[in-house]
């Protein structure tokens, strides 16, 4: 029974020793403090002295060396969350001392959008404020000054062409007129104290664009969009003055100029006034609309302007065609 004892010990020891061998044989690594240095003439050799592996050495130096440099950049990563924690905290104390608050889930968070917030609000403060000092400028300059307030009253009207007026102008000589062109392709001219038509001019094919009158001679200038300038005479004689109307009695048989049919005016009219159709000279070396004529040195000369990009100057005698400017 003894020797069986024994046995049985030395089968149970025998037994532990695969176990503590192979215990031997696993690779162990101790932690260091990265930021302590090694005492001088200690290797990796010496470290791994007394630990049994079957790695060679250069290889486990090469292992330790790796895990050395793993454990610095964490340590330096918490080193940065440490300094990163006492920034956010004394943040939210200065926020919190300023009487904001910050949110109570994370103060990074609440910090950032209180910091926002503030921002937000100084340049929205300084948008309305720039925006209504402009506007400000703006609406007073519409306003009309103290004491000083214009009033306007309709004096005259002079209703008779089909179409719209491109210009007006007036004579320079007697008997003084009103002269305006249309894109009904005439010209009129009109008393001025009496509103009424004197003498339509109907010998454009296109619409007249302007018309102006020349300085001593009872003469007109036309430019029309026909790619003409025309001159011609005219020959009014002023209607005698009339007595202003009775305002202050009801008329009940007024009709407003604006409920007319197209086509419908007074008994003064254009339709019984006397009418040109005949151009005393007609400039056209225009290859577009002349869009505007005048008379220069006196009335001798004439220059039109046309979307051809050309200036024309004429002769008033002859008509002939002096100089053309181009390249505008």
């Amino acid at each position: 029974m003894p020797v069986e004892g024994g046995s049985s010990s030395g089968s149970a020891s025998a037994t532990r020793h695969p176990k503590q061998k192979r215990k031997a044989h696993s690779l162990s690594i101790r932690r260091t403090n990265s930021t302590e240095e090694r005492p001088p003439g200690i290797l990796r050799g010496d470290m791994l002295e007394g630990q049994d592996s079957k790695l060679p050495l250069a290889l486990r130096n090469n292992l330790l060396d790796l895990f050395g440099q793993i454990e610095r950049e964490f340590e330096n990563l918490y080193i940065e969350n440490l300094e990163l924690r006492r920034e956010i905290d004394s943040l939210n104390e200065r926020l919190t001392g300023d009487g904001q608050a910050v949110d109570g889930g994370d103060p990074t968070k609440g910090a950032l959008k209180a910091k926002a917030s503030h921002s937000t609000s100084q340049l929205s403060q300084k948008l309305k404020t720039t925006y209504k000092a402009s506007t400000s400028k703006i609406v007073s300059s519409f306003k009309a000054t103290t004491g000083s307030r214009a009033l306007c009253q309709l004096l005259k009207e002079y209703i008779g062409h089909r179409d719209g007026i491109w210009d007006l102008g007036i004579t320079r000589t007697q008997p003084v007129v009103l002269g305006t062109a249309s894109a009904d392709h005439s010209a009129l001219l009109w008393s001025i104290e009496t509103g009424k038509c004197l003498l339509r001019y109907a010998g454009h094919a296109g619409s007249v664009n302007s018309i102006k009158f020349h300085p001593t001679e009872q003469m007109a200038l036309t430019a029309s969009g026909d790619q003409t300038a025309h001159i011609w005479r005219y020959m009014v004689q002023l209607p005698a003055p009339q007595p202003p109307p009775d305002v202050s009695a009801p008329c009940d048989d007024d009709q407003d100029s604006s409920d007319r049919e197209e086509g419908e005016v007074d008994g003064d009219g254009p339709s019984e006034v006397p009418t040109v159709r005949v151009a005393t000279a007609t400039l056209k070396s225009h290859q577009g609309v002349v869009i505007a004529a005048d008379w220069l040195v006196g009335g001798r000369q004439i220059v039109t302007a046309s979307w051809d990009r050309a200036a024309n100057l004429y002769e008033v005698e002859t008509s002939e065609l002096v100089h053309t400017l181009t390249g505008m």
